[in-house]
């Protein structure tokens, strides 16, 4: 018996270490188990007083602007071009009210009286003997002479007009892609890291409302400061769209798989309404396009109102990526 006692002893003894390295580790992976659990709790505790202690800052949105009456949109009644708002819509509109309709008149009521002329002094009953004058160089001279001169004094606005509609931006314009649907339209602002959104109309009731013109008022405007340049990069997602606004003299073909640019700079703030221009399908009248023009200002609010970042944060991001790495300096030993 006692021989047994002292046997079970030995082996309490011979055991007893085992067990207290074990029990410690199991004290270990008992509180690395209970620190994810207590810093879980802790957590919500503490971002909820980091919120308290810094709010997230949310910029407003500048107020939809209202559309003047006969600005940036058709007159009832208005037989010549929209008033423009861009440095090629004046010339333009220069060139076609100034040049082109006076010269048309002129060559027009010319040739009318020449006619009636021709018909009074030519008449059969005044010359029942025909004449029989077949060349006339003078007026040969004239009639060839006169039409290039016309042409030459056209010519000379007209091409200094297309160069200037094609003329790049420059590098710190403000650039917006403008993507064309079946049938609506999408922007983006890539500068800005403001991702695309789209444009499309409103029912009647709702453009009413809004005190604009049914059938021109979409949701989501296009929204550009004024005064400062701005690049389109225009392309289409299905088929063949043409964006256009008259009164800022902005027409470029939105084609599947191609970019089309088109710069301009808007004179003053105002809302100035467009439509596509080629047919594109079922419902190509009913996808209009409103440009809202803000001032600097109120336009750096819109940006920031979007989650986007202004012109000069954006130019100094990108002046910092494209900056070179400074060579590390050598340590001396």
């Amino acid at each position: 018996m006692k021989k047994v006692k002292s046997l079970v002893l030995a082996g309490l003894l011979a055991f007893a270490p085992a067990l207290g390295l074990n029990g410690h580790a199991l004290a270990q992976d008992n509180a690395v188990a209970a620190a994810p659990a207590a810093a879980n709790a802790a957590a919500p505790a503490e971002s909820a007083n980091a919120a308290e202690a810094a709010p997230a800052a949310t910029v407003a949105a500048p107020p939809r602007m209202k559309p003047t009456e006969g600005i940036g949109m058709p007159r009832p009644g208005e037989f010549t071009l929209q008033e423009q708002f861009t440095s090629t819509g004046h010339t333009a509109r220069w060139l076609h009210d100034k040049m082109l309709i006076p010269l048309i008149f002129a060559i027009s009521i010319f040739v009318l009286i020449l006619m009636l002329y021709a018909m009074w002094k030519f008449r059969r009953s005044a010359n029942p003997i025909p004449s029989k004058t077949a060349h006339n160089t003078m007026i040969e001279v004239i009639w060839t002479v006169l039409p290039v001169v016309i042409l030459l004094v056209v010519a000379v606005p007209s091409i200094g007009l297309l160069a200037d509609q094609y003329k790049p931006a420059p590098k710190d314009a403000v650039v917006v892609k403008v993507t064309g649907y079946q049938w609506y339209w999408g922007y983006e602002y890539p500068d800005n890291g403001i991702p695309e959104f789209v444009s499309n109309m409103l029912p009647e009731d709702k453009a009413k409302a809004n005190g604009e013109p049914y059938l021109l008022a979409p949701d989501n405007r296009l929204v550009l400061p004024a005064g400062r340049p701005i690049k389109l990069i225009i392309t289409g997602a299905d088929v063949i769209h043409a964006f256009a606004v008259p009164s800022l003299w902005v027409k470029m073909d939105a084609v599947p798989g191609r970019l089309n640019e088109k710069s301009f700079t808007i004179d003053k703030p105002g809302v100035y309404y467009g439509q596509c221009s080629e047919l594109c399908g079922a419902r190509h009248g009913f996808m209009p396009i409103a440009i809202e023009a803000l001032p600097p200002a109120q336009f750096d609010q819109w940006v920031l109102s979007q989650g986007g970042k202004p012109a000069g944060a954006a130019a100094a991001e990108k002046t910092a990526d494209a900056a070179p790495a400074a060579p590390a300096a050598d340590k001396k030993i």
